[in-house]
């Protein structure tokens, strides 16, 4: 899942948040992780599934967790997530009124009953829980124009008596102070607020997908090249003689070498113990479970030369 062309969305939103402020991303939101202190070597080793990923390799690729950043499990299904964080928010408001939920989505999870049951429990109830989205012009292969006819998700909002922000969305600087704007509101308020981020998906929805078959090449490299948030940031900071080319080169020079070194570690790390697939799913393992454990146990003690179980970690 690419974020090329929403990297503002991601990085000025974060910085707005307090940490205590817990998240609930799509699978388009790797700078929150980041920021938040996630390491691009742990985003690999996630990746790779192997023993040292925190969910211990029983997720999906880019499908990253961690109680280290307070931010919950990526989960691709779309709109799951939003109800959810409605319901934290809801918790939140009980126990701790200095913090909130932040729930990040796509315009085209917006077309999802969930999304339409959780802001509406969020507005009776004043959760407070900010629906933060990514407007980015295309749900997959959809374009906006065939999403909706109502004007964007910010109406929504106002809908469901919901305050609501819309700004653009390659402009670090404005996704920042709207996120805190906001955060200002829901925590001192206790009450909901919509973000839409108007932005463009420079990268393909996701390394399965084609999208010259949808939209022209021409169309993504406007958006590259005239109206990307890191060229908008890098002129803002050049500029103003706080970035030059030497520091360009030396940044991904070094950020390169990272996440290489980062593959190569990850690549060689064993998987994890194929036993840990039963644990914590159950406070205590259930009877059938625990007779598919040992009936494992068993196969794999006697056909074990038929599987690759040296490239995991002792089965105990």
């Amino acid at each position: 899942m690419t974020n090329f062309g929403e990297e503002a969305t991601q990085i000025g939103s974060a910085r707005a948040l307090k940490f205590k402020d817990v998240v609930f991303p799509q699978y388009r939101e790797a700078g929150v992780f980041l920021w938040r202190g996630y390491t691009p070597l742990e985003c690999m080793h996630q990746c790779f599934g192997t023993s040292k990923d925190f969910g211990k390799g029983k997720q999906m690729p880019v499908h990253y967790t961690g109680a280290k950043v307070n931010i919950q499990a990526v989960s691709s299904p779309l709109g799951t997530q939003i109800p959810q964080a409605a319901g934290y928010a809801y918790a939140l408001k009980q126990r701790d009124r200095d913090a909130c939920a932040v729930c990040y989505f796509g315009e085209g999870a917006a077309s999802e009953g969930d999304c339409h049951s959780a802001m509406n429990m969020a507005a009776t109830l004043d959760c407070p829980i900010m629906f933060f989205c990514r407007n980015n012009g295309y749900a997959i292969s959809t374009a906006t124009k065939d999403q909706y006819r109502g004007d964007g998700i910010a109406s929504r909002g106002i809908g469901y008596g919901i305050p609501a922000i819309r700004f653009d969305g390659n402009d670090l600087f404005a996704v920042y102070n709207a996120t805190k704007a906001a955060r200002k509101l829901c925590v001192e308020e206790q009450r909901p607020v919509v973000l839409e981020a108007m932005t463009y998906r420079v990268g393909h929805h996701s390394t399965s997908d084609d999208s010259t078959a949808y939209r022209s090449v021409d169309e993504v490299k406007h958006w590259d090249t005239v109206d990307t948030p890191i060229n908008r940031i890098r002129n803002y900071l050049t500029g103003r003689a706080w970035w030059d080319e030497t520091q360009e080169k030396e940044f991904r020079s070094n950020a390169r070498g990272e996440i290489l070194r980062g593959f190569k570690e990850a690549e060689n790390t064993k998987l994890p113990n194929p036993l840990l697939i039963f644990d914590e799913v159950w406070d205590e393992l259930p009877v059938q479970l625990q007779a598919q454990k040992d009936e494992l146990i068993k196969h794999c003690m006697k056909y074990g030369e038929n599987y690759p179980l040296q490239n995991h970690e002792e089965m105990k």
